[in-house]
């Protein structure tokens, strides 16, 4: 398969774009997002319960489909991410980074060798089995795209040597993580929470990264636009269809 060669260069460039969270584990929700019009997706594999097989079915269903597909791994471990780029994906979010070191792992986890310490196999879907490997081997370092996760105090605090990390292309505020590890559970739109996110997206853009976050409201999207969050997503797969079939069952019961 074809890397986009645009697509990091538009997310580093600050653009808005715009995603929502798969977490269902459905093939068929990563198609209807795909075609819905998001820039990119989030297959998420920390918090959905989907496994190994069940991504590769959801990898198939997003490249029918122009959104660029970023899988959320569990853990930041090595393996993982190499399991999910050889599957085809085009980003990796990793949860739960809170030091450089860590950011700079999950980069060198990212890129092939000199740039990094992905294994290097030739017949593999991200590399179109083959066929496309040496463009695939020569580009990914620049096209692939890194989510660093930041939900923990410790991240906050080292935000500019993480943002400073090169290949961690987005800064992403996981706000509930965020909230309750500050110990404000859920307050995000208080003045603390406001402080802290725009803490962020000052980092992010101090070293030409972009600042992300994943929001439950409408009512927040031109709030985290206004504090510089380029990379946004909204809502979830899971979260829609719960909230359409309540709406069926209040109309059908006339409430």
């Amino acid at each position: 398969m074809k890397l986009p060669a645009d697509f990091r260069k538009r997310v580093l460039a600050r653009e808005w774009l715009c995603g929502t969270f798969l977490n269902l584990g459905s093939p068929m929700t990563v198609e209807i997002a795909g075609l819905a019009g998001f820039d990119w997706l989030l297959i998420d594999h920390e918090h959905g319960p989907g496994g190994q097989d069940t991504l590769l079915h959801q990898l198939h269903a997003a490249s029918g489909t122009p959104a660029f597909p970023i899988v959320r791994i569990a853990m930041n471990e090595t393996p993982r991410f190499k399991r999910a780029l050889d599957m085809g994906a085009l980003g990796v979010m990793v949860p739960y980074v809170s030091t450089a070191q860590e950011a700079r792992a999950a980069a060198s986890a990212m890129r092939y060798p000199p740039h990094g310490i992905r294994g290097v196999a030739k017949f593999n879907r991200g590399a179109g089995f083959g066929a496309d490997f040496e463009e695939y081997y020569a580009h990914a370092h620049e096209r692939l795209v890194t989510v660093i996760q930041i939900e923990t105090p410790d991240a906050v605090k080292n935000i500019e040597e993480i943002a400073a990390v090169d290949g961690a292309d987005v800064l992403f505020v996981g706000p509930t993580d965020l909230s309750y590890n500050m110990g404000i559970r859920d307050q995000l739109e208080s003045a603390q929470f406001t402080e802290t996110l725009r803490k962020v997206s000052n980092a992010a853009k101090n070293h030409g990264k972009a600042a992300g976050i994943l929001v439950h409201n409408n009512a927040l999207v031109p709030k985290v636009r206004d504090l510089g969050y380029t990379f946004t997503a909204l809502g979830s797969d899971g979260g829609a269809v719960r909230t359409g079939l309540l709406g069926f069952v209040a109309a059908l019961r006339g409430k």
